[in-house]
């Protein structure tokens, strides 16, 4: 269809175009003076990303993208809209309670019915890259509208913290219930010590293994001295079958020294008699026997010696033996004591992990303890809503103006429908292509051509309006 049947189509069925636009806006005009008025009221909040005031470091689900759609979501609840009404004793009313049971039949629960109601009124929206979340409320009354908007506002904020709150006061629970299990096995553990410590005689400052270990050294060290004696006297011992008179002790002996300083004068005085008065004289036979005297007492002093040594050397075993049995001993006690040592840092470790553990759940039941009485939330309002002075719906100017296109639109597309349905020859053109011969003439009334020029001069494009002068002539 070309542009000029699309006009001729339009000419021919102007009525049904007109009656269509004119019933369309009528309609929107009807329907928006016949609507009922809804204002719209508007809070804002701010989920402002402030550091945990407990843990001092900044939540880390507000530096999540979706941390703001969360919030939409939570605004958007049910759990919120419930609060919402029991905040506003909605549901005690007489009339909302009819309307529920009414609408239901009195099946569920009223509160719940309420607040899908509020919720289908309710449009949260975030502010474009903002932490600004925008509570949007619809309804029919502006001083209802702008208290159900702040009452949303401030159910969002309480239910906040709760969503906050709840979680820390379970885990505070859990703690408390960790803290007096663990005080208990610290006081067990404790008390197992303690009575160790008590059978035991060892304590945290124990000195008594320090002085069992110098005593089992200056045993060890005796042992060695004593072995070293021993070995010597048996080796002296055994000299006595050879020269004793060329034995240390012998030599050392000032008794001895003495005698054979005695005997070595009385031989020198013997050489002087026999040289002078002769081997008969009495002073050599006096002389002679003393020297043998002296020889004896020598002999019988360095026999002494000798059989000293062996007695020294039984003094030295006997010896060696007592203190080798004596550092045996203290060796056992000092690996008892050890053990008892051991056994009792053991139970030192276990009384330390059990205080660990009791100071770390401790500190996580005081943390727990203290969000779970907290009042401050990342959710802060920052503008209340207000009456609105004028309806928001529904908008007049705006149907009216939308009905007018959609008239439009809608009357011309009949009108081609219905040509479409119902084809007619509306102009020469026409008439050539449907009988397939060419058009020699056409017959016109002159009034006819007249009405022609007229709708053409004020209706159609310049070229239309020549074409149809031409044809009327």
């Amino acid at each position: 269809m070309s542009f000029q049947q699309f006009l001729l189509v339009i000419r021919a069925r102007w009525r049904v175009v007109f009656g269509i636009f004119g019933g369309v806006v009528f309609l929107a005009v009807a329907a928006s003076l016949h609507m009922q008025k809804q204002y719209t009221a508007i809070a804002s909040v701010v989920a402002t990303a402030k550091a945990d005031p407990v843990a001092g470091m900044v939540e880390p689900e507000l530096l999540l993208g979706g941390y703001i759609a969360t919030q939409v979501d939570i605004i958007s609840s049910e759990r919120v809209a419930r609060r919402v009404v029991k905040a506003l004793k909605l549901d005690q009313s007489p009339e909302v309670e009819q309307d529920w049971r009414n609408s239901t039949g009195g099946r569920g629960d009223v509160t719940s019915w309420l607040a899908g109601r509020l919720l289908k009124a309710l449009v949260v929206a975030p502010s474009r890259e903002s932490n600004v979340i925008n509570i949007t409320f619809k309804w029919p009354d502006p001083k209802a509208a702008a208290a159900l908007a702040n009452a949303f506002a401030q159910a969002y904020i309480d239910t906040n913290i709760e969503l906050q709150v709840d979680p820390a006061r379970q885990y505070a629970s859990w703690f408390d219930e960790r803290s007096r299990a663990l005080r208990a096995d610290f006081e067990a553990k404790q008390k197992r010590l303690s009575d160790y410590q008590s059978q035991t005689g060892i304590v945290a400052t124990d000195e008594r293994l320090d002085i069992e270990n110098a005593r089992l050294n200056e045993l060890s060290s005796e042992l060695v001295t004593i072995q070293a004696q021993r070995q010597d006297s048996q080796s002296r011992q055994r000299q006595v079958s050879g020269d004793n008179e060329s034995m240390p002790e012998v030599l050392q002996s000032s008794l001895i020294s003495g005698l054979k300083g005695s005997l070595s004068a009385s031989e020198a005085k013997l050489q002087d008699i026999a040289t002078n008065l002769g081997k008969n004289h009495p002073d050599y036979k006096t002389t002679e026997a003393e020297i043998a005297s002296l020889r004896d007492r020598i002999a019988q002093e360095t026999a002494k010696i000798v059989a000293s040594l062996g007695s020294t050397t039984q003094v030295n075993v006997r010896r060696e033996s007592d203190i080798a049995a004596a550092l045996a001993a203290q060796k056992k006690r000092v690996l008892e004591l050890k053990q008892r040592h051991d056994q009792a840092a053991d139970l030192q470790n276990d009384v330390l992990a059990a205080q660990r553990n009791l100071d770390a759940v401790t500190l996580r039941q005081a943390q727990s303890s203290l969000e779970s009485q907290m009042q401050q939330t990342s959710a802060v309002l920052l503008t209340s809503a207000v009456e609105p002075l004028g309806h928001s719906s529904p908008r007049l100017l705006l149907n009216t103006a939308v009905a007018i296109i959609l008239g439009t639109f809608l009357g011309l597309g009949t009108a081609v429908f219905l040509e479409v349905l119902n084809p007619r020859i509306r102009s020469d053109q026409e008439l050539a292509q449907v009988l397939g011969v060419p058009l020699l003439g056409n017959i016109a009334s002159k009034n006819t051509g007249k009405r022609a020029r007229r709708w053409a001069w004020r209706w159609l494009p310049p070229w239309p309006q020549r074409e149809l002068a031409l044809r009327s002539r």
